[in-house]
Protein backbone atom coordinates (compact mmCIF):
# COMPACT_ATOMS: atom_id res chain seq x y z
CA UNK A 1 0.00 0.00 0.00
CA UNK A 2 1.47 3.35 -1.08
CA UNK A 3 1.16 6.25 1.33
CA UNK A 4 1.76 9.59 -0.44
CA UNK A 5 4.11 11.90 1.44
CA UNK A 6 4.06 15.07 -0.62
CA UNK A 7 3.49 17.54 2.25
CA UNK A 8 5.72 17.13 5.29
CA UNK A 9 5.83 19.14 8.50
CA UNK A 10 9.02 19.56 10.51
CA UNK A 11 8.46 20.55 14.14
CA UNK A 12 11.52 22.21 15.67
CA UNK A 13 13.73 24.40 13.51
CA UNK A 14 17.04 24.04 15.27
CA UNK A 15 20.13 22.87 13.40
CA UNK A 16 18.79 19.37 12.78
CA UNK A 17 15.22 20.41 11.94
CA UNK A 18 16.46 23.06 9.52
CA UNK A 19 18.74 20.53 7.82
CA UNK A 20 15.89 18.03 7.42
CA UNK A 21 13.63 20.75 6.03
CA UNK A 22 16.29 21.67 3.46
CA UNK A 23 16.69 18.04 2.34
CA UNK A 24 12.93 17.68 1.90
CA UNK A 25 12.41 20.99 0.09
CA UNK A 26 15.28 20.34 -2.33
CA UNK A 27 13.74 16.94 -3.12
CA UNK A 28 10.48 18.58 -4.19
CA UNK A 29 8.33 18.21 -1.08
CA UNK A 30 6.12 20.92 0.36
CA UNK A 31 7.65 21.60 3.77
CA UNK A 32 5.85 23.17 6.71
CA UNK A 33 8.38 24.39 9.24
CA UNK A 34 7.02 24.86 12.76
CA UNK A 35 8.73 26.46 15.73
CA UNK A 36 7.45 28.53 18.66
CA UNK A 37 10.49 30.77 18.28
CA UNK A 38 10.19 33.38 15.54
CA UNK A 39 13.96 33.82 15.67
CA UNK A 40 14.48 30.09 14.99
CA UNK A 41 12.10 30.27 12.02
CA UNK A 42 13.96 33.27 10.59
CA UNK A 43 17.29 31.49 11.00
CA UNK A 44 15.89 28.43 9.21
CA UNK A 45 14.72 30.50 6.26
CA UNK A 46 18.06 32.34 6.14
CA UNK A 47 19.97 29.03 6.26
CA UNK A 48 17.98 27.63 3.32
CA UNK A 49 18.45 30.86 1.41
CA UNK A 50 22.21 30.79 1.98
CA UNK A 51 22.49 27.10 1.10
CA UNK A 52 20.55 27.40 -2.16
CA UNK A 53 22.54 30.53 -3.05
CA UNK A 54 25.78 28.56 -2.71
CA UNK A 55 24.34 25.80 -4.88
CA UNK A 56 23.30 28.38 -7.50
CA UNK A 57 26.75 29.99 -7.55
CA UNK A 58 28.33 26.56 -8.06
CA UNK A 59 25.97 25.75 -10.91
CA UNK A 60 24.10 23.01 -9.04
CA UNK A 61 20.77 24.87 -9.10
CA UNK A 62 19.30 27.25 -11.64
CA UNK A 63 17.75 30.50 -10.43
CA UNK A 64 14.29 29.05 -11.15
CA UNK A 65 15.03 25.86 -9.20
CA UNK A 66 16.36 27.90 -6.31
CA UNK A 67 13.18 29.98 -6.21
CA UNK A 68 11.06 26.82 -6.26
CA UNK A 69 12.96 25.34 -3.30
CA UNK A 70 12.52 28.51 -1.25
CA UNK A 71 8.81 28.68 -2.15
CA UNK A 72 8.28 25.11 -0.94
CA UNK A 73 9.45 25.98 2.59
CA UNK A 74 6.93 27.85 4.73
CA UNK A 75 7.26 28.56 8.45
CA UNK A 76 4.55 28.83 11.10
CA UNK A 77 4.49 29.45 14.87
CA UNK A 78 2.04 26.70 15.89
CA UNK A 79 1.25 23.00 15.38
CA UNK A 80 -2.10 23.71 13.68
CA UNK A 81 -0.16 24.40 10.50
CA UNK A 82 0.57 20.65 10.33
CA UNK A 83 -3.09 19.81 9.59
CA UNK A 84 -2.46 19.20 5.90
CA UNK A 85 0.75 17.19 6.36
CA UNK A 86 0.92 13.50 5.48
CA UNK A 87 4.06 13.12 7.60
CA UNK A 88 5.16 15.10 10.64
CA UNK A 89 8.77 14.84 11.83
CA UNK A 90 9.39 16.26 15.30
CA UNK A 91 12.89 17.41 16.20
CA UNK A 92 12.21 19.10 19.53
CA UNK A 93 14.44 18.81 22.66
CA UNK A 94 15.19 15.29 23.97
CA UNK A 95 12.51 15.20 26.64
CA UNK A 96 9.67 12.72 27.01
CA UNK A 97 7.44 15.44 28.41
CA UNK A 98 8.03 17.82 25.48
CA UNK A 99 7.78 15.17 22.76
CA UNK A 100 4.67 13.53 24.25
CA UNK A 101 2.98 16.91 24.47
CA UNK A 102 3.74 17.49 20.77
CA UNK A 103 2.27 14.09 19.83
CA UNK A 104 -0.87 14.63 21.95
CA UNK A 105 -1.54 17.95 20.23
CA UNK A 106 -0.84 16.52 16.78
CA UNK A 107 -3.34 13.70 17.39
CA UNK A 108 -6.11 16.32 17.47
CA UNK A 109 -4.83 18.18 14.40
CA UNK A 110 -3.56 15.84 11.68
CA UNK A 111 -5.42 13.29 9.60
CA UNK A 112 -5.77 9.80 11.13
CA UNK A 113 -3.72 8.48 8.20
CA UNK A 114 -0.81 10.89 8.74
CA UNK A 115 2.45 9.38 9.96
CA UNK A 116 4.11 10.82 13.05
CA UNK A 117 7.89 10.45 13.24
CA UNK A 118 10.19 11.28 16.11
CA UNK A 119 13.75 12.36 15.45
CA UNK A 120 14.92 11.16 18.86
CA UNK A 121 18.25 9.38 19.17
CA UNK A 122 17.98 8.65 22.88
CA UNK A 123 14.38 8.10 23.94
CA UNK A 124 12.09 5.11 23.55
CA UNK A 125 9.95 5.31 20.41
CA UNK A 126 7.58 2.75 21.96
CA UNK A 127 7.02 4.92 25.01
CA UNK A 128 6.33 7.93 22.81
CA UNK A 129 3.96 5.92 20.60
CA UNK A 130 2.03 4.60 23.59
CA UNK A 131 0.93 8.15 24.43
CA UNK A 132 -0.58 8.63 20.95
CA UNK A 133 -4.20 7.88 20.02
CA UNK A 134 -2.87 6.04 16.98
CA UNK A 135 0.37 4.33 18.09
CA UNK A 136 0.48 2.28 14.90
CA UNK A 137 1.45 5.39 12.90
CA UNK A 138 4.32 6.47 15.19
CA UNK A 139 7.91 5.57 14.37
CA UNK A 140 11.45 6.92 14.58
CA UNK A 141 13.17 8.69 11.72
CA UNK A 142 16.68 9.49 12.86
CA UNK A 143 18.70 11.72 10.53
CA UNK A 144 22.35 12.50 11.24
CA UNK A 145 23.90 15.94 11.51
CA UNK A 146 24.38 17.71 9.14
CA UNK A 147 21.27 16.24 7.49
CA UNK A 148 22.00 17.53 3.97
CA UNK A 149 25.41 15.82 3.92
CA UNK A 150 25.01 12.65 5.96
CA UNK A 151 23.63 9.67 4.05
CA UNK A 152 22.38 7.51 6.92
CA UNK A 153 18.78 7.51 8.16
CA UNK A 154 17.75 5.04 10.86
CA UNK A 155 14.11 3.93 10.54
CA UNK A 156 12.99 2.84 14.00
CA UNK A 157 9.95 0.61 14.50
CA UNK A 158 8.26 -0.07 17.80
CA UNK A 159 6.19 -3.19 18.45
CA UNK A 160 3.15 -1.01 17.74
CA UNK A 161 4.23 0.43 14.38
CA UNK A 162 2.24 -0.60 11.30
CA UNK A 163 4.39 -1.99 8.43
CA UNK A 164 2.90 0.39 5.79
CA UNK A 165 4.16 3.37 7.80
CA UNK A 166 7.66 1.88 7.91
CA UNK A 167 7.56 1.14 4.17
CA UNK A 168 6.44 4.70 3.40
CA UNK A 169 9.22 6.47 5.32
CA UNK A 170 11.81 3.97 4.06
CA UNK A 171 10.81 4.78 0.49
CA UNK A 172 10.92 8.49 1.35
CA UNK A 173 14.46 8.17 2.71
CA UNK A 174 15.61 6.47 -0.49
CA UNK A 175 13.96 9.14 -2.63
CA UNK A 176 15.98 11.74 -0.70
CA UNK A 177 19.21 10.01 -1.68
CA UNK A 178 19.69 8.57 1.80
CA UNK A 179 20.53 5.04 2.96
CA UNK A 180 17.77 3.83 5.31
CA UNK A 181 18.70 1.24 7.92
CA UNK A 182 15.91 -0.59 9.74
CA UNK A 183 16.52 -0.90 13.49
CA UNK A 184 14.60 -1.83 16.60
CA UNK A 185 13.68 0.45 19.45
CA UNK A 186 16.38 0.90 22.00
CA UNK A 187 18.27 4.04 23.06
CA UNK A 188 21.00 5.03 20.65
CA UNK A 189 19.71 2.63 17.96
CA UNK A 190 22.73 1.34 15.95
CA UNK A 191 25.10 4.19 15.14
CA UNK A 192 24.73 6.20 18.33
CA UNK A 193 24.43 3.04 20.39
CA UNK A 194 27.95 2.09 19.32
CA UNK A 195 29.36 5.60 18.95
CA UNK A 196 28.40 7.05 22.32
CA UNK A 197 29.84 4.18 24.35
CA UNK A 198 33.18 4.80 22.63
CA UNK A 199 32.93 8.57 23.22
CA UNK A 200 32.10 7.99 26.87
CA UNK A 201 35.17 5.80 27.37
CA UNK A 202 37.36 8.45 25.75
CA UNK A 203 35.97 11.07 28.14
CA UNK A 204 36.69 8.77 31.10
CA UNK A 205 40.22 8.13 29.80
CA UNK A 206 40.85 11.88 29.67
CA UNK A 207 39.27 12.43 33.09
CA UNK A 208 41.59 9.82 34.59
CA UNK A 209 44.56 11.83 33.26
CA UNK A 210 45.70 8.73 31.40
CA UNK A 211 46.44 10.69 28.24
CA UNK A 212 46.04 14.26 27.02
CA UNK A 213 43.01 15.27 24.98
CA UNK A 214 45.27 15.93 21.98
CA UNK A 215 46.91 12.51 22.25
CA UNK A 216 43.57 10.70 22.59
CA UNK A 217 42.17 12.47 19.55
CA UNK A 218 45.33 12.02 17.48
CA UNK A 219 45.53 8.32 18.40
CA UNK A 220 42.04 7.57 17.12
CA UNK A 221 42.43 9.63 13.95
CA UNK A 222 45.84 8.26 13.02
CA UNK A 223 45.39 4.76 14.42
CA UNK A 224 41.88 4.09 13.12
CA UNK A 225 41.48 6.53 10.24
CA UNK A 226 38.57 8.33 11.91
CA UNK A 227 37.63 11.78 10.59
CA UNK A 228 37.62 13.31 14.07
CA UNK A 229 38.95 12.44 17.52
CA UNK A 230 36.40 11.46 20.20
CA UNK A 231 36.79 14.54 22.41
CA UNK A 232 36.58 16.95 19.49
CA UNK A 233 33.50 15.03 18.33
CA UNK A 234 31.88 15.33 21.78
CA UNK A 235 32.41 19.08 21.55
CA UNK A 236 30.77 19.11 18.12
CA UNK A 237 27.78 16.98 19.18
CA UNK A 238 27.31 18.89 22.42
CA UNK A 239 28.44 17.53 25.76
CA UNK A 240 24.96 18.01 27.23
CA UNK A 241 23.43 16.07 24.31
CA UNK A 242 25.96 13.26 24.74
CA UNK A 243 25.19 13.05 28.44
CA UNK A 244 21.44 12.78 27.71
CA UNK A 245 21.97 9.98 25.20
CA UNK A 246 24.26 8.06 27.54
CA UNK A 247 21.88 8.39 30.47
CA UNK A 248 19.06 6.95 28.35
CA UNK A 249 21.29 4.09 27.19
CA UNK A 250 22.46 3.32 30.72
CA UNK A 251 18.89 3.37 32.05
CA UNK A 252 18.08 0.50 29.71
CA UNK A 253 21.31 -1.50 29.53
CA UNK A 254 22.86 -0.88 32.96
CA UNK A 255 26.14 -1.41 31.16
CA UNK A 256 28.90 0.52 32.93
CA UNK A 257 30.36 1.45 29.56
CA UNK A 258 27.27 3.65 29.07
CA UNK A 259 27.25 5.22 32.54
CA UNK A 260 28.10 8.87 31.72
CA UNK A 261 31.65 9.80 32.74
CA UNK A 262 31.48 12.35 35.60
CA UNK A 263 33.40 14.88 33.51
CA UNK A 264 30.41 15.08 31.14
CA UNK A 265 28.14 16.14 33.99
CA UNK A 266 30.69 18.61 35.31
CA UNK A 267 31.20 20.28 31.95
CA UNK A 268 27.52 20.37 30.98
CA UNK A 269 26.38 21.73 34.33
CA UNK A 270 29.05 24.42 34.09
CA UNK A 271 27.64 25.43 30.69
CA UNK A 272 30.76 24.17 28.88
CA UNK A 273 28.80 22.20 26.32
CA UNK A 274 31.27 22.26 23.43
CA UNK A 275 31.46 24.30 20.25
CA UNK A 276 27.99 25.77 20.65
CA UNK A 277 29.01 27.46 23.91
CA UNK A 278 32.59 28.18 22.84
CA UNK A 279 34.17 25.77 25.31
CA UNK A 280 34.02 22.10 26.17
CA UNK A 281 37.00 19.76 26.14
CA UNK A 282 38.63 22.43 23.98
CA UNK A 283 38.22 26.20 23.87
CA UNK A 284 37.03 27.88 20.66
CA UNK A 285 37.37 31.39 19.24
CA UNK A 286 33.66 32.02 19.76
CA UNK A 287 30.41 30.15 20.34
CA UNK A 288 29.75 28.04 17.25
CA UNK A 289 33.28 28.48 15.87
CA UNK A 290 35.32 25.40 14.87
CA UNK A 291 38.63 27.23 15.52
CA UNK A 292 40.41 25.92 18.63
CA UNK A 293 42.45 28.37 20.73
CA UNK A 294 44.90 27.75 23.62
CA UNK A 295 43.38 27.64 27.07
CA UNK A 296 44.06 26.84 30.69
CA UNK A 297 43.37 23.16 29.97
CA UNK A 298 46.57 22.76 27.96
CA UNK A 299 47.84 19.18 28.55
CA UNK A 300 50.99 18.28 30.34
CA UNK A 301 54.24 18.71 28.40
CA UNK A 302 54.55 16.35 25.45
CA UNK A 303 57.97 15.06 26.44
CA UNK A 304 60.20 14.85 29.41
CA UNK A 305 62.54 17.78 29.94
CA UNK A 306 65.37 15.27 30.07
CA UNK A 307 67.77 15.12 27.13
CA UNK A 308 67.52 11.99 25.04
CA UNK A 309 70.20 9.44 24.26
CA UNK A 310 71.99 9.31 20.92
CA UNK A 311 70.59 6.75 18.48
CA UNK A 312 72.52 5.87 15.33
CA UNK A 313 71.98 2.11 15.00
CA UNK A 314 68.68 0.28 15.53
CA UNK A 315 68.06 -3.42 16.01
CA UNK A 316 64.70 -4.94 15.06
CA UNK A 317 63.93 -8.41 16.42
CA UNK A 318 61.48 -10.49 14.39
CA UNK A 319 60.85 -11.64 10.85
CA UNK A 320 57.13 -11.06 10.35
CA UNK A 321 55.23 -8.30 8.59
CA UNK A 322 55.46 -5.89 11.51
CA UNK A 323 59.19 -6.40 12.07
CA UNK A 324 59.90 -5.96 8.36
CA UNK A 325 57.79 -2.82 8.23
CA UNK A 326 59.51 -1.27 11.27
CA UNK A 327 62.96 -2.07 9.87
CA UNK A 328 61.93 -0.40 6.60
CA UNK A 329 60.79 2.72 8.47
CA UNK A 330 64.12 3.09 10.28
CA UNK A 331 66.23 2.34 7.21
CA UNK A 332 64.40 4.91 5.07
CA UNK A 333 64.99 7.49 7.82
CA UNK A 334 68.76 6.96 7.61
CA UNK A 335 69.41 4.65 10.57
CA UNK A 336 71.75 1.66 10.37
CA UNK A 337 69.44 -1.31 10.99
CA UNK A 338 70.15 -4.86 12.15
CA UNK A 339 67.20 -7.15 11.41
CA UNK A 340 67.56 -10.29 13.52
CA UNK A 341 65.43 -13.43 13.28
CA UNK A 342 65.60 -16.94 14.68
CA UNK A 343 67.62 -18.07 11.66
CA UNK A 344 69.65 -16.46 8.90
CA UNK A 345 67.16 -17.79 6.36
CA UNK A 346 64.22 -16.07 8.07
CA UNK A 347 66.19 -12.83 8.36
CA UNK A 348 67.12 -12.93 4.67
CA UNK A 349 63.48 -13.57 3.72
CA UNK A 350 62.39 -10.59 5.82
CA UNK A 351 64.95 -8.37 4.09
CA UNK A 352 63.69 -9.58 0.71
CA UNK A 353 60.18 -8.59 1.80
CA UNK A 354 61.47 -5.10 2.59
CA UNK A 355 63.14 -4.93 -0.82
CA UNK A 356 59.84 -5.80 -2.49
CA UNK A 357 58.02 -3.15 -0.45
CA UNK A 358 60.59 -0.50 -1.35
CA UNK A 359 60.33 -1.57 -5.00
CA UNK A 360 56.58 -0.95 -4.95
CA UNK A 361 57.23 2.51 -3.53
CA UNK A 362 59.62 3.23 -6.40
CA UNK A 363 57.06 1.99 -8.95
CA UNK A 364 54.46 4.35 -7.49
CA UNK A 365 56.83 7.30 -7.54
CA UNK A 366 57.01 7.61 -3.76
CA UNK A 367 60.70 6.76 -3.57
CA UNK A 368 63.66 7.09 -5.89
CA UNK A 369 65.70 4.07 -6.93
CA UNK A 370 68.71 5.64 -5.23
CA UNK A 371 66.80 6.01 -1.94
CA UNK A 372 65.65 2.38 -2.20
CA UNK A 373 69.18 1.12 -2.71
CA UNK A 374 70.46 3.25 0.16
CA UNK A 375 67.77 1.98 2.55
CA UNK A 376 68.44 -1.67 1.66
CA UNK A 377 72.19 -1.16 2.07
CA UNK A 378 71.61 0.10 5.62
CA UNK A 379 69.83 -3.14 6.63
CA UNK A 380 71.91 -6.06 7.87
CA UNK A 381 70.09 -9.40 8.14
CA UNK A 382 71.24 -11.53 11.07
CA UNK A 383 70.32 -14.97 12.34
CA UNK A 384 71.01 -14.18 16.01
CA UNK A 385 70.37 -11.43 18.54
CA UNK A 386 74.12 -11.36 19.15
CA UNK A 387 74.22 -8.91 16.23
CA UNK A 388 72.55 -6.32 18.53
CA UNK A 389 75.78 -5.79 20.51
CA UNK A 390 76.31 -2.27 19.17
CA UNK A 391 72.76 -0.99 18.59
CA UNK A 392 71.53 2.09 20.46
CA UNK A 393 67.84 1.11 20.24
CA UNK A 394 66.49 -2.44 20.12
CA UNK A 395 62.88 -2.86 19.00
CA UNK A 396 61.16 -6.18 19.61
CA UNK A 397 58.40 -7.24 17.17
CA UNK A 398 57.80 -10.93 17.85
CA UNK A 399 54.70 -12.95 18.76
CA UNK A 400 52.19 -11.36 21.17
CA UNK A 401 53.03 -13.81 23.95
CA UNK A 402 54.29 -12.62 27.32
CA UNK A 403 56.60 -15.58 27.92
CA UNK A 404 58.14 -15.29 24.44
CA UNK A 405 58.75 -11.55 24.89
CA UNK A 406 60.19 -11.97 28.39
CA UNK A 407 62.63 -14.57 27.13
CA UNK A 408 63.68 -12.30 24.27
CA UNK A 409 64.20 -9.33 26.59
CA UNK A 410 66.26 -11.52 28.89
CA UNK A 411 68.51 -12.15 25.91
CA UNK A 412 68.57 -8.47 24.93
CA UNK A 413 69.63 -7.64 28.49
CA UNK A 414 72.73 -9.80 28.05
CA UNK A 415 73.53 -8.83 24.46
CA UNK A 416 72.84 -5.08 24.22
CA UNK A 417 75.40 -2.57 25.46
CA UNK A 418 74.77 -0.49 28.60
CA UNK A 419 72.59 2.53 27.83
CA UNK A 420 70.81 0.94 24.89
CA UNK A 421 67.04 1.60 24.85
CA UNK A 422 64.96 -1.59 24.75
CA UNK A 423 61.49 -1.15 23.18
CA UNK A 424 58.57 -3.57 22.83
CA UNK A 425 55.89 -3.23 20.18
CA UNK A 426 53.27 -5.07 22.25
CA UNK A 427 49.72 -3.92 21.69
CA UNK A 428 48.12 -5.49 24.76
CA UNK A 429 50.65 -6.97 27.20
CA UNK A 430 51.97 -5.13 30.29
CA UNK A 431 55.23 -3.42 29.37
CA UNK A 432 56.44 -3.48 32.98
CA UNK A 433 56.16 -7.29 33.07
CA UNK A 434 58.43 -7.41 30.02
CA UNK A 435 60.80 -4.85 31.56
CA UNK A 436 61.19 -6.92 34.75
CA UNK A 437 62.69 -9.73 32.66
CA UNK A 438 65.79 -7.51 32.41
CA UNK A 439 68.23 -6.14 34.96
CA UNK A 440 67.61 -2.62 33.60
CA UNK A 441 63.85 -1.98 33.55
CA UNK A 442 64.57 1.77 33.45
CA UNK A 443 65.75 1.30 29.84
CA UNK A 444 62.56 -0.45 28.71
CA UNK A 445 59.62 1.31 27.04
CA UNK A 446 56.66 0.50 24.81
CA UNK A 447 56.83 1.65 21.19
CA UNK A 448 53.60 0.43 19.63
CA UNK A 449 53.64 0.83 15.84
CA UNK A 450 50.49 0.23 13.81
CA UNK A 451 50.21 -2.06 10.81
CA UNK A 452 51.37 -1.47 8.10
CA UNK A 453 54.22 0.34 9.83
CA UNK A 454 55.53 2.19 6.74
CA UNK A 455 52.09 3.75 6.10
CA UNK A 456 50.60 4.30 9.57
CA UNK A 457 51.70 7.52 11.24
CA UNK A 458 50.85 6.68 14.85
CA UNK A 459 53.17 5.30 17.52
CA UNK A 460 51.90 4.84 21.08
CA UNK A 461 54.78 5.57 23.48
CA UNK A 462 54.18 3.59 26.65
CA UNK A 463 56.26 4.40 29.70
CA UNK A 464 56.07 2.27 32.82
CA UNK A 465 56.53 3.43 36.41
CA UNK A 466 60.19 2.38 36.02
CA UNK A 467 61.01 3.97 32.63
CA UNK A 468 63.73 6.64 32.80
CA UNK A 469 62.93 10.16 31.59
CA UNK A 470 65.76 10.17 29.07
CA UNK A 471 64.51 6.89 27.58
CA UNK A 472 61.08 8.44 27.08
CA UNK A 473 62.64 11.54 25.51
CA UNK A 474 64.79 9.37 23.23
CA UNK A 475 61.88 7.42 21.82
CA UNK A 476 59.80 10.54 21.21
CA UNK A 477 62.73 12.13 19.36
CA UNK A 478 63.24 8.98 17.28
CA UNK A 479 59.53 9.00 16.35
CA UNK A 480 59.97 12.50 15.00
CA UNK A 481 63.01 11.47 12.98
CA UNK A 482 61.12 8.59 11.33
CA UNK A 483 58.14 10.91 10.68
CA UNK A 484 55.73 9.24 13.06
CA UNK A 485 53.30 10.94 15.44
CA UNK A 486 53.99 9.83 19.04
CA UNK A 487 51.24 9.84 21.67
CA UNK A 488 52.02 9.25 25.34
CA UNK A 489 50.04 6.80 27.42
CA UNK A 490 50.46 4.77 30.57
CA UNK A 491 51.11 1.05 30.88
CA UNK A 492 47.65 -0.43 30.98
CA UNK A 493 45.82 -2.87 28.72
CA UNK A 494 44.96 -1.59 25.28
CA UNK A 495 46.86 1.68 25.71
CA UNK A 496 44.72 4.30 23.89
CA UNK A 497 43.57 2.89 20.55
CA UNK A 498 42.75 -0.71 21.44
CA UNK A 499 41.21 0.30 24.78
CA UNK A 500 38.70 2.47 22.89
CA UNK A 501 38.36 0.45 19.69
CA UNK A 502 37.75 -3.10 20.89
CA UNK A 503 34.87 -2.47 23.32
CA UNK A 504 33.12 -0.76 20.40
CA UNK A 505 33.75 -3.81 18.19
CA UNK A 506 32.57 -6.13 20.97
CA UNK A 507 29.33 -4.16 21.39
CA UNK A 508 28.68 -4.43 17.65
CA UNK A 509 28.97 -8.23 17.92
CA UNK A 510 26.49 -8.20 20.82
CA UNK A 511 23.99 -6.30 18.63
CA UNK A 512 24.10 -9.13 16.10
CA UNK A 513 23.83 -11.77 18.84
CA UNK A 514 20.66 -10.09 20.05
CA UNK A 515 19.25 -9.98 16.49
CA UNK A 516 18.94 -6.23 16.83
CA UNK A 517 20.40 -5.46 13.39
CA UNK A 518 22.23 -7.25 10.60
CA UNK A 519 25.96 -7.21 9.91
CA UNK A 520 25.39 -5.20 6.76
CA UNK A 521 23.15 -2.65 8.44
CA UNK A 522 25.58 -2.14 11.33
CA UNK A 523 28.53 -1.72 8.98
CA UNK A 524 26.54 0.70 6.82
CA UNK A 525 25.39 2.66 9.88
CA UNK A 526 28.91 3.23 11.16
CA UNK A 527 30.34 4.15 7.77
CA UNK A 528 27.50 6.45 6.76
CA UNK A 529 26.51 7.78 10.18
CA UNK A 530 29.88 7.86 11.93
CA UNK A 531 32.25 8.46 9.04
CA UNK A 532 34.22 5.30 9.85
CA UNK A 533 36.43 4.03 6.99
CA UNK A 534 35.27 0.46 7.71
CA UNK A 535 32.29 -1.03 9.48
CA UNK A 536 33.00 -3.01 12.68
CA UNK A 537 32.58 -6.42 11.05
CA UNK A 538 34.71 -5.51 8.06
CA UNK A 539 37.41 -4.40 10.50
CA UNK A 540 37.13 -7.47 12.71
CA UNK A 541 37.62 -9.75 9.71
CA UNK A 542 40.68 -7.75 8.62
CA UNK A 543 42.27 -7.67 12.10
CA UNK A 544 41.57 -11.36 12.66
CA UNK A 545 38.98 -12.74 15.07
CA UNK A 546 41.63 -14.61 17.06
CA UNK A 547 43.63 -11.41 17.55
CA UNK A 548 40.46 -9.52 18.46
CA UNK A 549 39.43 -12.15 20.99
CA UNK A 550 42.87 -12.09 22.62
CA UNK A 551 42.72 -8.30 23.02
CA UNK A 552 39.17 -8.47 24.40
CA UNK A 553 40.29 -11.03 26.98
CA UNK A 554 43.22 -8.84 28.07
CA UNK A 555 40.94 -5.79 28.45
CA UNK A 556 38.40 -7.80 30.44
CA UNK A 557 41.10 -9.24 32.68
CA UNK A 558 42.65 -5.82 33.31
CA UNK A 559 39.52 -3.78 34.01
CA UNK A 560 37.23 -6.54 35.35
CA UNK A 561 34.21 -4.84 33.78
CA UNK A 562 31.43 -7.30 32.80
CA UNK A 563 30.68 -5.13 29.77
CA UNK A 564 34.15 -5.93 28.40
CA UNK A 565 33.64 -9.71 28.46
CA UNK A 566 34.15 -11.06 24.92
CA UNK A 567 30.89 -11.65 23.06
CA UNK A 568 30.13 -15.40 22.94
CA UNK A 569 29.65 -15.24 19.16
CA UNK A 570 33.26 -14.08 18.79
CA UNK A 571 34.49 -16.98 20.94
CA UNK A 572 32.42 -19.47 18.95
CA UNK A 573 33.75 -18.28 15.60
CA UNK A 574 37.35 -18.48 16.82
CA UNK A 575 36.77 -21.97 18.21
CA UNK A 576 35.41 -22.99 14.80
CA UNK A 577 38.54 -21.69 13.07
CA UNK A 578 36.67 -18.83 11.38
CA UNK A 579 39.29 -16.14 11.93
CA UNK A 580 38.43 -13.63 9.19
CA UNK A 581 39.98 -12.90 5.83
CA UNK A 582 43.13 -14.89 6.55
CA UNK A 583 41.11 -18.14 6.73
CA UNK A 584 38.50 -17.21 4.13
CA UNK A 585 35.69 -16.97 6.66
CA UNK A 586 34.91 -14.83 9.69
CA UNK A 587 31.74 -12.83 10.07
CA UNK A 588 31.58 -13.02 6.27
CA UNK A 589 32.95 -15.46 3.70
CA UNK A 590 35.77 -14.47 1.34
CA UNK A 591 37.10 -15.90 -1.89
CA UNK A 592 40.24 -17.89 -1.20
CA UNK A 593 43.38 -16.66 -2.96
Amino acid sequence: MDIPLSTIAVVGLGTMGTGIAEVLARAGHEVIGIDISEAAARRAVAALDASTARAWRRGRLTEEERSDVLARFRTFPGLRAAAEAELVIEVVPESYEIKQQVFRELDAIVSPTAILATGTNALSVTRLAAESLHPERVLGLHFFNPAPAMKLVEVVSSVLTAPPAVEAVTALARSLGKEPVAVGDRPGFVADGLLFGYLNQAAAMYEANYASREDIDAAMKLGCGLPMGPLALLDLIGIDTARTVLEAMYAESRDRLHAPAPVLRQLSEAGLTGRKSGRGFYTYEAAGSPAVVPDALTPRDDASAAAGRTVRAVGVAGSGTMASGIAEVFAKAGYEVVLAARSQEKADTAKERIGASLGRSVAKGRLTAEARDGALARITAAGSLDAFADVDLAVEAVAEDLVVKQQLFGTLDKVCKPGAVLATTTSSLPVVAIARATSRPQDVIGMHFFNPAPAMKLVEVVRTVLTADDVHATVRAVCGTVRKHPVDCGDRAGFIVNALLFPYLNNAIKMVEEHYATLDDIDAAMKLGGGYPMGPFELLDVVGLDVSLAIEKVLHSEFRDPGLAPAPLLEHLVAAGCLGRKTGRGFREYARR
